[in-house]
């Protein structure tokens, strides 16, 4: 502080413990909250990052295809992670948020991380990757595949809305729109899934998710606030599709990048199109 800032004692803390912010208080500096300001100087990213972004990605497109090889009848969800942990560390990655897959009647809510069930013939099998890949980036999409060889009605529909969604909100998508823009011409939710949506439209990403949070339009009142797109942001779209009550549900997300005309999609990894 005394090489770089003079005279000012104000320090940002974006994380730390208890103990040493006591001793920095101790030693005279006054602390203030400086995770928001850290993350919104992170959400535009150089071109230098973006190598780094797609090299994650493509090491998390391999996990993903891992996966998607050993999914079969009587699988555990855990094993069937165990396979996105396995690819992501032999290729260089670091680590993963989270656990968030989940099998047939436990895909609906979403949030539930797996588990030790058996994936059944004609389950759908949704999951959110989450992964810290090479040189420390978070690599964010979402797939939902079938344990089987053709999907039901009920899980046709369900697909198709949410790929409907993870579309329709991909094309708000363009540098210098606001965030209420892009939430009011977001896909309209039909009443029967609203109550089960995703809590964000969608969300920055980068070091693991970051600013902003793109709120949907029936929760900008509450919970929205208001910025604009810039070329260099990373954002992922979100959907999630189930009905309230009902068996199963489908996660889709893709990631993408706020270009200088429009969007380019950081993800190639397959939708499943042929049940539409």
């Amino acid at each position: 502080m005394r090489v770089h800032s003079g005279g000012d004692r104000q320090l940002g803390i974006d994380r730390l413990s208890f103990a040493a912010c006591d001793a920095l208080r101790d030693r005279g500096l006054n602390l203030f909250e400086g995770e928001g300001i850290a993350e919104q100087a992170r959400a535009v990213k150089s071109k230098e990052e973006l190598v780094l972004m797609q090299a994650s990605m493509t090491v998390c497109e391999q996990a993903c295809d891992a996966m998607q090889q050993y999914l079969a009848p009587g699988v555990t969800e855990n094993a069937l992670w165990a396979q996105m942990h396995e690819a992501n560390i032999r290729l260089g990655g670091e680590w993963i948020e989270t656990r968030l897959l989940s099998s047939g009647p436990r895909t609906n809510p979403w949030f539930r991380e797996c588990s030790m069930r058996a994936i059944e013939r004609g389950d759908l099998v949704s999951f959110d990757t989450d992964l810290i890949g090479p040189y420390g980036y978070c690599s964010d999409i979402s797939r939902s595949w079938l344990c089987g060889d053709k999907p039901n009605d009920a899980q046709r529909r369900l697909y198709g809305a949410a790929y409907e969604q993870i579309e329709t909100n991909i094309a708000t998508l363009a540098p210098g729109r606001s965030f209420r823009d892009v939430s009011e011409d977001c896909w309209k939710i039909p009443s029967q899934y609203l109550s089960q949506r995703y809590p964000s439209l969608m969300h920055g990403v980068g070091l693991a998710d970051e600013y902003p949070s793109i709120k949907h339009h029936v929760d900008l009142k509450d919970k929205g606030y208001d910025g604009v797109l810039s070329p260099g942001m990373v954002l992922c779209v979100e959907s999630f599709i189930g009905v309230e009550g009902g068996r199963e549900g489908v996660k889709l997300e893709e990631q993408v990048i706020i270009t200088d005309d429009g969007v380019a999609r950081m993800s190639s990894y397959p939708f499943e199109t042929d049940w539409l």
